[in-house]
């Protein structure tokens, strides 16, 4: 979608921290952190709400990717939130993840 901002952010127009990329998905630190680490993931394809996703194949890329960052910043052992915002809940009508640590 050509104003929407993690669509801008895919497409190199605003700069990111990319911690994660494959085909399917992009991770980047969250601009306004609310722990020491918050890093958003984002499909590629334009998804505003959940219940639209219509390829499962997006799946295994945000598991991997969550894992991976879990693992990078050392998170296991110290809590961590896993969350998804679709539906309107979010500030951009684009299905993200997020991943907000350490909790404890």
């Amino acid at each position: 979608m050509k104003n929407c901002i993690f669509c801008k952010i895919i497409r190199g127009e605003i700069p990111s921290t990319v911690r994660y990329e494959d085909e399917k998905i992009i991770a980047f630190n969250d601009v306004n952190p609310m722990k020491d680490v918050h890093v958003l993931f984002i499909p590629k394809e334009h998804i505003e709400v959940f219940e639209k996703i219509s390829d499962d194949s997006i799946f295994p890329s945000i598991r991997k990717a969550i894992q991976q960052i879990i693992t990078e910043e050392e998170l296991v052992g110290k809590g961590y939130k896993i969350v998804a915002n679709g539906g309107g809940h979010q500030e951009v009508d684009h299905l993200h993840f997020h991943l907000i640590g350490p909790q404890k």
